[in-house]
This record gives C-alpha cells, structure tokens and sequence, in this order.
C-alpha cells in the first residue's frame, strides 16, 4: 500500500514521510508570506524551487546548519496610497525549513536567482549517485 501511495504523490504515504520531512505550506498555520516550492530528485542532485515573485536575491537568505536548510525572506509592501477592491498580493517576512537528506554534499550546495524563482541544489556525494544494484535471484 505505501508503494502505491508513494507512486502516486512521492512522499505522501500515510505512514512514512517524504525524503525533505516538509510539511505543505498550505497547512501551516502561518501569519506571515510563505511560499510555495518544488523538490525533486535526480540521480546527481536534489533541487528545491521556490516561487518569490518581486523579490531580489539581496532579500532572501539561504543556510545550512545541523543538517537543515532554511530559506528566509522579506517582500517589502509598496507604500502607495491607493483605493483597493481587492488585494491579495502577500508581503511580509517568511522561513522554510527542510531536513537535508543523508548522501548531501553540504560543501557543494549552491543557490540561484532568476526571474522571480530561487533554485536551491543539493548535489549528492558520489557514493549516492551509485545506480541500484540488481541482485539475480538463484533457483534454490
């Protein structure tokens, strides 16, 4: 049953936790801008995208400490004297946090910027990068 649930939403089981242990930020009881991200897996690396539209790289800051990521941000309100109908853009200071997964190369994690998306990589050392070993099962 967990096989089929982690083919169907990676991660999702009802009895074990994803690889980053996160929980959705949309059920997070939160007061303040928290944004939505990706994570995905390759053979060389995990990738985590966040969405900050608006935002410069100058604010938001990435750290790696006791094997956890953060990211943290601010989005600065537009001081506009204006008449609203309806507003939902969000402002205000953010934090996610994600457990790193063992295999991480901590001293090679790289982060990049570019048109409003935060590109986090989280290379793994060469002895995770090993293909699965096909083991032949033998008549007994």
């Amino acid at each position: 049953m967990d096989r089929l649930f982690e083919d169907f939403g990676r991660g999702f089981s009802p009895t074990r936790r994803s690889v980053f242990d996160v929980e959705p930020f949309w059920q997070q009881e939160t007061k303040w801008f928290a944004p939505a991200v990706n994570i995905s897996e390759s053979q060389k690396a995990y990738e985590i995208t966040a969405e900050l539209p608006g935002m410069d790289e100058k604010n938001i800051e990435v750290k790696v400490a006791n094997s956890n990521l953060s990211i943290k941000g601010e989005r600065q309100e537009e001081k506009e004297e204006k008449d609203y109908y309806l507003r939902e853009r969000n402002f205000g200071s953010f934090e996610r946090s994600f457990d790193v997964p063992e295999g991480v190369d901590g001293d090679k994690i790289e982060a990049s910027f570019s048109k409003g998306v935060l590109t986090v990589t989280l290379p793994k050392k060469p002895e995770a990068q090993k293909p699965a070993k096909r083991i032949e099962v033998k008549a007994a």
